[in-house]
């Protein structure tokens, strides 16, 4: 067997290389808006959404580098996307910051938890896809609304945004929600030197907050974050691996994201987990024609993270400056084809379709009972409804 050039050889390195750059900077930029806007909602005053995100890129960063480098699979963490729209959501819920650091930090114990009790993993697993998909759609569905209430309030600010978002997606889907974000950032630098509320970014002030245990807050945002990140992040993640043939890590890989979270929820960290989507990208002969060798991608993924995670608190405080909505803006035309996958799922299923119905509408009204948001008691009417209509279906057919 004739051994490959050298040259080939350095030509797949850096194919390799390219795309874990790639994956990262669409991973960052895709969702760094979302991600923004679910912490602020919660609580966190700027500096804190700053270091919230640096170590939630240290985190994925560090644990993508060694995950990859020890199964030597191309194995790529994220923070969780659909869970920072949850917190959007539930924003009324908490007792301040404090209590949504309390709930990541239990979210983080229930992915650990997941990785050693199999029972618990079973538990998710028996949530109805359309139920879970359903939540995730009602969750999704205000933010997307974001960009249209934003064009009705600042034409002149938010237009540019979602023109440059709809002309990239036209031509390169992948990069529209980072051209989007691109913009934003433009059209925030503009408008807050207009103003004389842009300055130049300093360092954030790093505090970590002290946990509280809140029982709305736990209910209201550990729960739902938790299975939006198992049924939406980890699960379709092991399902990204499978195809492209590899065999995620479990157990290693729920017990450093778990415990990273736990670690990290001080600092607003709300949830790492295995990347989805741009999961994809290393794992496809787009980045190594040796199966055997795309784990390097995954690696250059996790290195360029933590080449990122100094520049957050930058583009956070860039941000800051920007008009209201601009954020949010970003996050909802970012999130658009999240919420289109979900509602295909939530009512793929004639016989959940109502339920399904019921529960995304419970989602999206951002109701608050007994101060629970809606997440919760999305699941909760929705799974009672859906064994009601089935039993009722049953009797009539016996």
């Amino acid at each position: 067997m004739t051994a490959p050039a050298p040259r080939t050889l350095t030509a797949a390195r850096g194919q390799t290389t390219t795309t874990g750059i790639v994956t990262a900077l669409v991973g960052f930029t895709s969702s760094f808006a979302v991600v923004l806007a679910g912490l602020r909602a919660t609580g966190a005053d700027p500096d804190q959404a700053a270091v919230g995100l640096v170590t939630l890129c240290v985190l994925q960063g560090a644990g993508t580098v060694w995950l990859s480098r020890r199964h030597r699979i191309p194995v790529t963490l994220a923070w969780s996307t659909p869970g920072a729209a949850l917190l959007v959501a539930a924003s009324g819920t908490a007792s301040g910051w404090p209590a949504a650091v309390g709930a990541f930090a239990l979210t983080g114990l229930l992915i650990a938890a997941t990785g050693l009790w199999a029972r618990l993993g079973r538990l998710v697993a028996a949530i109805p896809v359309t139920l879970a998909q359903a939540m995730l759609a009602g969750v999704l569905l205000p933010l997307c609304l974001a960009p249209v209430h934003a064009l009705t309030a600042t034409p002149l600010v938010v237009a540019p945004v979602v023109a440059v978002w709809l002309v990239a997606h036209l031509l390169a889907p992948r990069w529209a929600a980072p051209a989007a974000f691109v913009v934003a950032l433009g059209v925030a630098l503009v408008v807050g030197v207009q103003d004389g509320t842009q300055s130049w970014p300093g360092l954030p002030s790093v505090t970590l907050t002290m946990p509280v245990l809140d029982g709305t807050a736990l209910l209201g945002i550990a729960l739902p974050l938790w299975i939006v990140t198992m049924a939406s992040q980890n699960v379709p993640g092991v399902a990204v691996l499978a195809a492209a043939g590899y065999t995620a890590p479990w157990r290693p890989t729920m017990l450093l994201t778990g415990f990273g979270t736990l670690l990290g929820a001080p600092a607003g960290a709300h949830a790492v987990n295995l990347a989805a989507i741009t999961a994809a990208l290393p794992a496809s002969p787009e980045a190594h024609p040796d199966p055997a060798e795309r784990w390097r991608a995954s690696a250059s993924a996790g290195w360029t993270y933590l080449v990122l995670a100094p520049l957050a608190p930058a583009l956070v405080s860039l941000v800051a400056g920007g008009p209201p909505g601009l954020v949010e803006s970003v996050a909802g035309l970012a999130l658009l084809s999240t919420l289109a996958a979900a509602l295909l799922a939530a009512v793929s299923d004639p016989e959940d379709r109502v339920a399904a119905v019921v529960a995304l509408l419970l989602a999206a009204s951002g109701v608050t009972i007994w101060g629970v948001g809606s997440a919760f008691w999305a699941l909760v009417v929705g799974l009672l409804m859906r064994t009601a209509l089935r039993a009722s279906a049953a009797r009539r057919n016996a």
